[in-house]
């Protein structure tokens, strides 16, 4: 287990915090925002709107003052109060308006960021979730697109209003008082100094904070599945887990603290400096009322538009605070939108329908991708590769036709998995081609290439899902009678029908409500449901007991007649199948030929088969 106080020290090294926001940030957010931008007219309409009705009531204050009390004019009196009245029913009418469009653009914004982070994060290479928290990414989907849209709807609502209320309410004071006006305004430039400095330490803890939550999700995401449970159950691990846990939430409790501190000593400065200033203009204005060049209602309007001159400066420097702050979401939301897709589809791609299956591979080598290449640093969980870069194969030569199948052995680590791993291109090769049909699939369309390439792999996944579903994950228009048909011929139907809801049965989280060998069978029903030109069978049988494993072998040799298949096998029954065996060792093609022709050489396949002989004699 990765020590926690590693986990604060790599991200702090890992990433730099910045105090500012890119233009290019800006600019980009923006570009989220224009397909909403109807309704964000509307919301900024609607803003102003209120902004300018908030002027109104300090003016009606001012009239009732010097004219209707000075003159005794109670209806003049009633009249300047139904307008105070109506002023604020419209006001708060408009607030409501307000608060649709707001909602409505980010709500939309929130749908239009989710949407392009799935779809971008799904289509990635396989090496960027083979280095990538799941809990860390999931929370750039949730946490953040949510903290991005309250950095273009709330924050952009308030420097709008805000601006519109400062600017409308310094117009006013001028027209009515421009001596207490300017008094008023040396204090301005005092409300931007502390902005500046609590706007960089708030952006900086707020990355902190943020990333310390990507990583608790990422802990409860793999401590809390079943796999994840049982591990830590089985070494006993539960007083270290929750140390290092404690570590990391102690580190976001004090981040809060700091957040909330800062946050409220901000705003008591801006309050002290605001009550300066009311209380200035009260003491000039006051004189002026008693040297008779002011008049009462006039000291008692600029009163109230002095409050609200303050009070919305006060926002406008908390709201680059929470700019600064709530910026920092898109910049990780568009981090992972950056993370470059090294496996596209090339420009002119081909189509190539119906395949028949013929495969080759011309001089393949290969690479595992650097770090930088296949994945997002504050994201990285580490490289499950010794040493990424280093080739792993070498030049590798084979060709099979359809309806040939293809064993390939070797010892542990050769090789195997990821040569059969380059024919649907979760990996492109870094030097050679691989050929389907004549055509380098790096030319021909990646979907409909993997459409036509069926995999079923030693620890197959089942989604949370009912049988069903899985099954129909390979063909979503399968019918009964079409997964009955599968399900027979993986020999898994009759358990199928024993289940407490057949095909609507929940299998659980990865499968887990199924053994291994149902887990295993149930995967090759999805495959021959998908029927597909191209197999790779990854260990597939290796799961299954002597008995299933015979059944599957003879629907197989059916289900695989006429296809090109590629069999990677520990089992002897698969082997033996083979119209031609390749033995991988270091990554290179040490021996191939014939089952008989490989055993009689005595190399390293004779030592293999030997020492497979024996295992399958002791089980």
């Amino acid at each position: 287990m990765v020590h926690p106080m590693g986990i604060l020290h790599t991200m702090s090294r890992e990433r730099p915090p910045q105090g500012t926001i890119g233009a290019d940030t800006r600019r980009r957010v923006w570009g989220y925002a224009r397909p909403h931008r109807t309704m964000v007219g509307g919301f900024l309409i609607t803003v102003v709107a209120s902004s300018l009705l908030g002027v109104v009531p300090p003016l009606l204050f001012r009239e009732i003052i010097d004219g209707a009390i000075a003159d005794a004019n109670r209806g003049y009196l009633t009249q300047l109060g139904l307008l105070v009245v109506l002023a604020a029913f419209a006001r708060a009418l408009l607030s409501l308006v307000e608060r649709w469009f707001s909602a409505t653009v980010g709500e939309g914004l929130i749908y239009d960021l989710r949407i392009a982070l799935f779809d971008h994060v799904q289509r990635l290479p396989i090496s960027f979730f083979t280095r990538t928290q799941t809990g860390a990414l999931v929370s750039r989907l949730n946490n953040d697109v949510i903290g991005a849209q309250r950095a273009l709807t709330g924050t952009l609502g308030t420097v709008v209003a805000n601006s519109i209320t400062a600017v409308t309410t310094l117009v006013t004071m001028f027209v009515l008082e421009w001596r207490i006006t300017i008094l008023a305004m040396t204090l301005l430039p005092l409300f931007v100094l502390p902005a500046r400095r609590v706007g960089h330490k708030v952006a900086r803890i707020t990355r902190e904070g943020m990333d310390l939550n990507a990583s608790m999700n990422a802990t409860m995401t793999e401590r809390f599945n079943v796999a994840g449970a049982q591990l830590v159950k089985l070494f006993g691990r539960h007083d270290e887990e929750r140390s290092g846990f404690s570590l990391r939430v102690a580190r976001v409790r004090d981040i809060g603290i700091l957040n909330a501190m800062y946050g409220r000593a901000f705003v008591i400065a801006l309050t002290l400096l605001g009550a300066l200033g009311t209380a200035a203009v009260y003491w000039v204005g006051g004189s002026l009322a008693i040297g008779g060049t002011l008049t009462i209602g006039t000291l008692a309007s600029m009163g109230v538009l002095v409050t609200q001159l303050y009070l919305p400066l006060t926002q406008l420097t908390n709201a680059r605070v929470d700019v600064m702050s709530a910026f920092v979401s898109f910049e990780r939301v568009f981090e992972v939108l950056d993370t470059r897709n090294p496996i596209t589809d090339a420009p002119g791609a081909v189509s190539l329908k119906p395949l028949e299956g013929t495969l080759r591979f011309e001089g393949v080598s290969f690479a595992y991708p650097t770090d930088d290449a296949s994945s997002v640093s504050s994201l990285d969980a580490g490289s499950l590769v010794d040493e990424p870069g280093r080739t792993v194969l070498h030049g590798i030569d084979l060709a099979v036709s359809p309806g040939q199948m293809l064993a390939v052995v070797g010892p542990t680590g050769s090789g195997k998995s990821t040569l059969a791993s380059l024919i649907p291109r979760l990996y492109d090769v870094t030097g050679g081609a691989i050929t389907v049909d004549g055509h380098d699939v790096r030319t021909l369309k990646v979907d409909e290439l993997r459409s036509q390439i069926g995999v079923v792999t030693q620890d197959p996944h089942l989604f949370h899902e009912t049988v069903g579903q899985n099954l129909q994950y390979a063909q979503p228009g399968a019918t009964i009678a079409n997964m009955d048909e599968a399900c027979r011929a993986a020999r898994i139907l009759d358990v199928v029908h024993q289940l407490p809801d057949g095909y609507d049965t929940t299998v659980g989280e990865r499968g887990y409500r199924l053994s291994g060998g149902e887990k295993q069978r149930l995967a090759i029903a999805r495959l021959l449901l998908k029927d597909p030109r191209i197999v790779i069978l990854d260990e597939a049988t290796s799961h299954l007991d002597t008995e299933s494993e015979a059944l599957v072998q003879a629907a197989l040799s059916d289900a695989l007649a006429g296809r090109t298949s590629i069999v990677i096998a520990h089992r002897l029954s698969t082997i033996v199948k083979a119209d031609e065996v390749v033995v991988l060792d270091e990554g290179r093609i040490v021996e191939r030929g014939g089952h008989q022709d490989l055993r009689k050489a005595g190399g390293l396949y004779a030592d293999l088969w030997e020492t497979l002989v024996r295992a399958e004699q002791t089980v």
